[in-house]
């Protein structure tokens, strides 16, 4: 071995070093609550945009396991997003995923709304969580022992985890949304409230998918 390709790996060595120590700074949560066999983390994604669903995702994580690189996902790249829902749908991880429509969003508000994805979601995972780790909210009607953690998806490798598959999920169906209602950019602002968007928005009219309680300024 040459001396670049020491290089190269000692550097190598480092950056690995380095990302063990902050996955396990962002699985304190998780070490406090080892004495539970099904530790949950819960989070969700598209509070804010002005069109499609809110998805959740509840996921339990094998005690075992070690994904580098899990973080919040609005702090990954899609492709790195991408492949890291790969790995935890792969690492025997439980997963749950709940939503709620634009419609239903408009009839309950997108608080409650957020609460009903979540509660689907943790519904939906093949076991009974023991804990949930929360992103900051605690879900009413659920009696289970609840943990909310403020901006708990870079705190907890549970909650960056459900994150992920959250993000994913949702961006993979606004992408199909975009074949069904073209025009709006679906694919490539996920329904946030992007120039274009709401110059297409005031354009076209609203599609299907808009939340009304949210484009009543535009339209």
């Amino acid at each position: 071995m040459n001396k670049r390709e020491e290089e190269k790996l000692r550097r190598a060595e480092e950056r690995l070093e380095k990302e063990l120590l902050r996955l396990k700074a962002m699985s304190m949560y998780e070490e406090e609550y080892k004495h539970c066999r099904y530790i949950c983390g819960i989070d969700e994604a598209g509070r804010g945009p002005l069109a499609g669903p809110i998805v959740a995702g509840a996921v339990i994580l094998p005690k075992d396991s070690q994904i580098l690189y899990l973080n919040d996902s609005k702090k990954l790249s899609e492709k790195k997003r991408e492949a890291l829902y790969d790995e935890i749908m792969s690492s025997g991880a439980y997963v749950g995923v709940g939503m709620t429509d634009a419609g239903r969003i408009d009839e309950i508000n997108i608080l409650q709304a957020t609460y009903e994805a979540m509660r689907e979601a943790v519904g939906k995972l093949p076991v009974r969580p023991e804990v949930l780790l929360n992103d900051a909210v605690t879900i009413p009607d659920l009696d289970i022992l609840q943990v909310p953690i403020i901006k708990g998806d870079a705190k907890s490798v549970s909650i960056a985890a459900a994150s992920i598959i959250a993000k994913v999920t949702r961006d993979r169906m606004m992408e199909e949304y975009d074949k069904q209602y073209p025009g709006y950019g679906f694919a490539a602002h996920k329904g946030y409230g992007t120039r274009a968007h709401i110059q297409a928005l005031m354009e076209l009219g609203p599609s299907p998918i808009h939340r009304k309680t949210f484009i009543k300024n535009f339209v």
